[in-house]
């Protein structure tokens, strides 16, 4: 498996046919990418238009069940796995990732959101065809304003 967290959530992002995944280079350091990235219970709300809340128990673990709660009050348990330049979000019916490697001064981000099970591809191919790229460039571009904030 690659080293490279970015090329290994393309590869995943391939394999579950997801409907959002794109990547971009941001003209910011890694660190500070990262740092808003990583920053689940702060940033998530921001860059996620219908999540209210993100809660991630404290704890220096990078495995996690967290909480999502929606803007309509509607809740599911997150496994998270958070370690440097990667985070893989799952729920039973949504997977959501974020990669990011060092680049030329800067820093190149992916993001990806996918379903889960079988039932749901008809939906994810239509939202992939027509919110999918627009949605995850929209997330990278928050999460570029979001770390220049930093």
């Amino acid at each position: 498996m690659s080293s490279d967290p970015v090329a290994r959530l393309r590869v995943l992002a391939t394999g579950l046919r997801a409907a959002m995944y794109t990547e971009e280079r941001i003209d910011l350091p890694y660190d500070r990418v990262w740092g808003a990235a990583a920053d689940l219970e702060r940033e998530l709300p921001h860059l996620v238009p219908f999540l209210r809340e993100f809660r991630v128990p404290p704890g220096d673990s990078d495995r996690k069940t967290a909480l999502a709660v929606g803007r309509l009050g509607v809740r599911a348990a997150f496994e998270v796995r958070l370690a440097p330049g990667w985070c893989l979000m799952q729920s039973r019916l949504v997977v959501g990732g974020m990669a990011a490697v060092a680049e030329d001064g800067g820093t190149r981000f992916a993001v990806l959101g996918a379903t889960r099970p079988a039932l749901l591809q008809p939906l994810q191919r239509m939202y992939g065809g027509l919110l999918g790229e627009r949605r995850s460039r929209a997330f990278i571009h928050t999460i570029a304003q979001r770390a220049a904030l930093r």
